[in-house]
């Protein structure tokens, strides 16, 4: 699928949030169209950290990487701030495309960057922002989206955000990502303001800024594409936690049976037999 065109679609995109192989291919088995990897929940996992700017262009390009190995999904693939100025996002246009993501979300926050729905964030200014974005596509050897994100509705309000997402449009944004809207309102002033110009993503974030609304309700006001960014991390983590309570409580993990795979459960949901079989194949044993 050219996720280009699919964005031009009357259905809204819906991609969740994925960090790795595995969950790369859960996505893809449960019959979404495209992922998107977060930076937050690549920090939440790889390093048990907090999303506060700690994860590195490398990292997460050696995440796209594994996850393009496991997926033939398009990928929207979160790149902070460009991990510094015009020169640093050129290049991590210049990585990230190698490593098979589909488009780069960008963001006007100064480096190292926050969560979008934490405080006190601070923003660099608009030319900084469109030299980015301008940097990126001059990069880009491919159809690779660049999706600008602004921050500045927490710290400049939501008129100055819809100004900055203008001028991201006109340096070349292919699409616009206002983030945090405050309520209801907000997010729909969003398509009332843009729609038909680029297309639209919300950010649906657990406990966040912006409250929640489903992929049906978005579509109505008119957004394109939205993604459930760390929804799994949040899922898994509290998962997690209820079992090794549990097998610290136990001494087994029998009481936690009924909510886990077996061996073989987990084998199947892997491909453990395609691949299994598809060695045999080459090895001159099918």
């Amino acid at each position: 699928m050219i996720l280009r065109n699919r964005l031009t679609a009357s259905e809204i995109l819906i991609a969740p949030g994925v960090y790795d192989g595995l969950t790369a291919a859960l996505a893809t088995d449960a019959g979404f169209e495209a992922l998107y990897l977060s930076g937050a929940a690549v920090a939440y996992t790889r390093l048990g950290r907090p999303d506060i700017g700690l994860t590195t262009a490398s990292e997460m390009a050696e995440t796209m990487a594994l996850i393009a190995d496991r997926t033939d999904l398009p990928v929207i693939m979160d790149a902070d701030t460009g991990f510094g100025n015009a020169l640093n996002a050129r290049r991590t246009m210049q990585s990230y495309e190698r490593a098979g993501a589909a488009a780069l979300q960008v963001e006007d926050q100064t480096y190292p960057k926050k969560c979008g729905h934490l405080s006190d964030k601070s923003l660099i200014p608009v030319n900084e922002m469109t030299g980015k974005i301008a940097a990126m596509a001059d990069a880009r050897r491919h159809d690779t989206l660049i999706v600008a994100r602004t921050d500045a509705i927490a710290v400049e309000g939501f008129s100055a955000a819809a100004d900055r997402a203008d001028a991201y449009i006109e340096a070349g944004a292919d699409v616009l990502f206002i983030e945090a809207p405050r309520d209801r309102d907000e997010l729909a002033n969003i398509p009332a303001r843009f729609k038909g110009r680029v297309p639209l993503l919300a950010n649906m974030v657990e406990g966040g800024a912006t409250p929640i609304s489903s992929a049906h309700a978005l579509q109505e006001i008119g957004f394109d594409v939205v993604i459930f960014p760390g929804g799994i991390v949040r899922a898994l983590a509290r998962t997690a936690q209820d079992y090794y309570a549990s097998l610290h409580k136990a001494g087994s993990n029998k009481p936690f049976s009924d909510r886990m795979h077996d061996f073989d459960g987990l084998n199947d949901a892997i491909g453990t037999p395609e691949m299994l079989s598809l060695g045999k194949k080459f090895d001159g044993r099918s």
